[in-house]
Formats: structure tokens, sequence, C-alpha cells
């Protein structure tokens, strides 16, 4: 069994983008995150063992299906190489990262290409938003709700106020910080938004229309290799390592989920997190910043108090301190996010990843985190039933 999981490099589209409108497809897109990904990782198709694909919604947005075959499709040097595609709603890249490390850590193969793509504009929003909906207990819950995502993540905010109250202003704050961040990301979604705070409509319950990540067009890519790949290619240097990881799975629906809490509101999440950490060997006090799941702001609200930054429901104590702020004690989400950044479902996990790796490697430009050499990632699909962490390391310190 090998020791370590290289990030020899990835890449990220512009998420501003629309690709229909550009005469594009997913293999058009997968085409270049591909293309590019390889490059940014110095690493030949030829070099691949294996590849991971990450998309939820493929069938619904784009009519189009067996996307673990798409890759070969669209490069010829990878026919042959196995490829599996992976969904888990908004974590469906993270767990094909996950796939990806079982297969380098058992040796079966010593590198690994781990895309994600999503198309989300090929139809109006409404339509886009009953897509995402299957995420969701089909049948089960949100039937009373005109958009599922926003209704379930007001309820959770609905759920913090009945516990510890909850005031709206600091999810307002939220939202503000990753718009603000998102202005020095250049693959940033909203990075030339005019964003007006006036006008900011109600779209489900306690969610408006600034308290949303949007409908995103995107991909995102990495290429991950074992010790073995390292020592057969000497010449290939790294920019981070995997640490650690945590994955729990839970129920599909939000109410499974309020039954089962104890002191936080989802247990499960926070032992997602505690198994990152516990693997990597570090506590929250050793990382330098985070990427969470912040699909609305209740999500970034209760990712705060479950990484430990503050104790169960005082999330706010650390957004009015500033926190959570480049230059704050635990910058979360310096790109922006997925509220500012964007949020192309499948490729979601593997951005953050990516992010984090920028972080701890320099490399992450205008949004960069002075000093940081260690990073986590908070991702999760649906109402949280399919959670998944990271700690991302800098390459220059594992021995």
């Amino acid at each position: 069994m090998t020791a370590n999981v290289w990030i020899l490099g990835g890449y990220q589209s512009d998420f501003a983008r629309n690709v229909q409108r550009e005469g594009g497809d997913l293999s058009t897109l997968t085409a270049e995150v591909v293309r590019e990904t390889l490059a940014a990782a110095h690493t030949r198709a030829a070099d691949i063992g294996v590849i991971h694909m990450a998309n939820a919604f493929g069938e619904l947005f784009a009519h189009q299906g067996h996307l673990g075959a798409m890759p070969a499709s669209v490069e010829p040097d990878l026919w042959g190489t196995p490829a599996t595609r992976h969904e888990a709603a908004c974590a469906s890249g993270s767990a094909a990262v996950l796939a990806a490390i079982a297969d380098l850590r058992s040796g079966a193969y010593p590198s690994a290409l781990v895309l994600g793509v999503e198309l989300e504009k090929t139809v109006p929003g409404d339509i886009a938003a009953r897509h995402l909906g299957a995420a969701a207990w089909t049948g089960h819950e949100g039937s009373d709700a005109t958009f599922m995502w926003p209704s379930m993540f007001s309820r959770v905010a609905d759920e913090y106020d009945r516990r510890y109250g909850i005031d709206d202003v600091h999810l307002d704050a939220i939202s503000t910080l990753n718009y603000a961040n998102a202005r020095s990301n250049p693959n940033a979604q909203t990075r030339s938004w005019r964003v007006d705070p006036e006008s900011n409509p109600v779209v489900e319950g306690r969610i408006r229309r600034l308290d949303c990540s949007q409908m995103t067009d995107g991909g995102a890519g990495l290429v991950l290799a074992s010790d073995e790949y390292l020592r057969a290619h000497p010449d290939v240097h790294p920019i981070a390592v995997i640490a650690g990881w945590g994955h729990r799975t839970v129920g599909l629906g939000l109410a499974q989920k309020l039954d089962r809490s104890d002191d936080y509101v989802f247990p499960h999440v926070r032992l997602a997190v505690q198994d990152a950490f516990a693997r990597a060997g570090v506590g929250l006090d050793m990382l330098d910043g985070f990427e969470v799941h912040d699909c609305f702001t209740p999500s970034e609200y209760l990712a705060i108090d479950h990484i430990g930054l503050t104790g169960p429901g005082e999330s706010w104590k650390a957004i009015e301190n500033g926190e959570i702020a480049i230059g704050g004690r635990l910058p979360i989400n310096p790109g922006g996010g997925l509220i500012g950044g964007g949020h192309p479902v499948g490729a979601t996990g593997i951005r953050m990843i990516l992010d984090a790796a920028r972080q701890v490697s320099g490399t992450a430009g205008e949004y960069q985190v002075d000093g940081a050499r260690s990073f986590g990632t908070l991702n999760f699909g649906g109402s949280t039933a399919t959670t998944i962490s990271f700690v991302i390391g800098s390459a220059e310190e594992v021995s």
C-alpha cells in the first residue's frame, strides 16, 4: 500500500461561461478539461492509469449518460484506460477523488485523472431547479416547495433559529464576503457582477437571491499520483498532497437528519471533518483556511460550527469577528466559494481540492492566503446526505 497521494496539478474552466451558447456540449467541455488538466500537471495521457469522472445531472441537462466513456471519446490517448463515472449529487467530485485515492493506495494504478463536468444552463432556470431537485428524496419531501433546494436550506436556517437563534444579518455577511472574494478570482462566475443588496427578492422561505449559488456551467480536473509514480518519474514535482479524508453518508431526507441531531445540527458532518483531521494528524488550529460548501448561506453557516471554528450554534461569532475573511483566523472560501465562484455540481468537490492545492503551493494569485501550508475542504451532496472532507497539505513538508 502506498503512503501518499500526490496532486500533480489541475485545471478549472471559467465558471462564468455558457457552454451551449459557445456552440459546445459536454464533450467539448470534457475535452477542454482533459487537455488543460494534463498540461497543468505536465502529464501525458498515456501515463494515466485510471480515470474517475464526476457528473451529477448529465442525463437531465444534456441528455447524456455513460460519462465514464467521455474522456476516451475526446482524447484518443485515453482509449482503453479504465474509467468510471461517479454521482453523489453536489459531492460527486469529492466521491470521484475518494475512488481515485483508493485505487492509488491499493497499488492498482500509479496515477489517476479525476474530472468533474456539469452543464446547467441548457434549460430555463425554473426547469433547471426542478432537475436539481432530483438529489432530494423525490416524492417524500419538498412537495410544497416551488424551489427544492432553497426550501431545504431555509429549513436548515429555521432549525438553527429554533435551537440557537439566528440573525439574517450574519447570512447576509456570508454572501457579501463571498461575492467580494470572487472579484479576485479570474475563474469566478460573479467576478464582474454588480451585486445590489437592494435587489434581493425572496426565493423560498427565508432564502433570498443573494443567498444562493447560481446555475453554472463548468469543469475541473486533477492528476493524482502515488509514491510509486513519483519514483518512476523523478522529474515530476507535485504541488500538494492529500493528507486526510473523511466520508459519511446518511439518509436522503432532511427530516431524517434533523431527527438524529445532537449538539450539532448534523453530527455526521462533524464526524466527517473529524475523520479527515484524524487521518491527516491535524487539528483545526493547524489549518490555514477552508473551502466549504456554501450552496446557500445557511450551508456555510452550518459549516463554520461543524468544522469546529466555533461551538455549536455560534457561527455568528466567527462572522462578526472577521475570522473567516482573508487575513482572519481561518479564511473560508477565499476565491468566492460556490456563491461567488460558481457551482457546476459535478465539478465542485474537485474545484475545492484544486483551490486548496493552489493555496498550499502559493499559486492562488490574487486570492492567496499568505503562508498557507494546510487547507481543508468540506463538500456535501443534498441536504448533507453525502458529506466528504479533505485535508490538503504542502508537498514540500512531506518527507
